[in-house]
């Protein structure tokens, strides 16, 4: 009788984990900068990042470092005590930002809860309690940040969800006005939708929800989950614009691969107060150190600057792209860029660009593409990208669209 060889990885997967991700077909096994390895030895190019996790790109030395040496040092002690790292994270982060305080959590979706929390317990003595924010926005997948999101897709399956949150279209300042009342606690933004396909706020936009925050005083709480930690080329994406937020929430690349998040808020938004929140893990040694070497190596190797350099550079590809007929339109800023297809092929481009290619890119719908690499990426890494890109886009056609 033949022998059977081990089972693979994705039938064992199957076998034991709720099924929740569409998961595509690759196990990934170990990764350097702007390149991954499956378990067959294939190396691919990835744009994905974690969806815009590895703002270092892949097992960084200077994150690996900071967490072997914190490992052997103090792993956590839950928040009821003072650790160093936290403690100096928080630091670093205010004196590069307008902001004065710092709370920290696991990831980005209990940075917005912390966020929602903060603006309905500053409102709730005057009954402001209502959370403003975008259709097509996408904050998060606990409850709260749940019903802050504009998407039904994610909605529907768990209503009744919390209520006082208020949906309005995107880059519409009169419907963002009329929304915003005596009862608004915050209006909630991202600087550029990411979820939905790389959609930017217009300023005029921002600036009409600063003004409409201030006249009735709620919040302007930015969702900078995706956009922050210099993927749009400043260190916020806020930063190139004309407004300045009350509150702003970060994750994904805060830790350069390690989970954390946090929310910053200026001293006139802090009203929270001990007991109103907490997390056990939020800002642990381990996290906090993680954090504090990918900041030092943003700055050192000046990746901000790479970012809005290679952005142009990955742009300008893409253009020859839709100028070639094998796209329609390029969106974004930095290294967070949107390519929409010619119909809803996003799919099966990722797919032929994944199998056939060796790229990894993201379909965000039918129809976008979405492109979020370390912000460590070459000229070279860009031109190779494009190069295979376009290859995937020149295969695909009426016959890939969903059926």
């Amino acid at each position: 009788m033949t022998e059977l060889g081990p089972t693979p990885p994705i039938e064992r997967e199957g076998r034991v984990h709720l099924p929740v991700y569409a998961r595509q077909p690759l196990v990934i096994t170990r990764g350097e900068g702007c390149w991954v390895w499956d378990d067959a030895g294939n190396r691919y190019l990835d744009l994905v990042a974690g969806i815009a996790v590895n703002v270092l790109g892949h097992a960084h030395p200077a994150v690996a470092d900071a967490l072997a040496l914190q490992a052997r040092t103090l792993l956590t002690t839950s928040n009821l005590y003072y650790t160093l790292p936290q403690l100096e994270l928080a630091e670093a982060l205010l004196a590069r930002s307008p902001f004065d305080r710092a709370f920290f959590t696991n990831s980005g979706t209990e940075a917005n809860e912390a966020a929602i929390k903060l603006a309905r317990r500053r409102g709730h003595d005057r009954g402001a309690f209502e959370i403003v924010s975008l259709v097509g926005s996408f904050h998060g997948r606990t409850f709260g940040s749940l019903a802050a999101t504009g998407q039904p897709k994610y909605q529907a399956p768990f209503a009744p969800l919390p209520d006082g949150f208020v949906h309005v279209p995107i880059n519409d300042a009169e419907a963002l006005r009329a929304a915003v009342g005596d009862r608004t606690a915050a209006i909630l933004l991202e600087p550029i939708q990411g979820e939905s396909g790389i959609h930017p706020l217009t300023d005029e936009y921002l600036i009409a929800a600063r003004q409409a925050a201030d006249e009735h005083d709620a919040l302007l709480i930015l969702d900078e989950i995706q956009t922050g930690i210099g993927r749009t080329g400043t260190f916020f994406a806020f930063e190139a614009t004309p407004v300045v937020p009350d509150v702003v929430t970060i994750a994904k690349g805060l830790g350069g691969g390690v989970p954390i998040g946090a929310m910053l808020v200026r001293e006139s938004a802090s009203a929270l107060r001990v007991g109103d929140h907490g997390t056990t893990l939020g800002g642990n040694p381990l996290t906090a150190a993680a954090a504090l070497a990918t900041l030092r190596v943003l700055d050192e190797q000046r990746l901000m600057e790479n970012a809005t350099a290679m952005g142009g550079r990955f742009r300008e590809g893409l253009q020859g792209v839709v100028e070639e007929g094998l796209a329609t339109e390029v969106r974004g800023r930095g290294l967070m860029i949107g390519l929409e297809t010619n119909g809803p092929v996003a799919r099966a481009a990722m797919a032929r660009a994944r199998d056939e290619h060796r790229l990894l890119v993201n379909a965000t719908g039918d129809a976008t593409l979405r492109i979020v690499p370390p912000l460590t990426i070459s000229s070279e890494e860009v031109d190779t990208a494009v190069s295979r890109l376009r290859a995937a886009l020149a295969t695909v056609g009426e016959d890939d669209w969903p059926r």
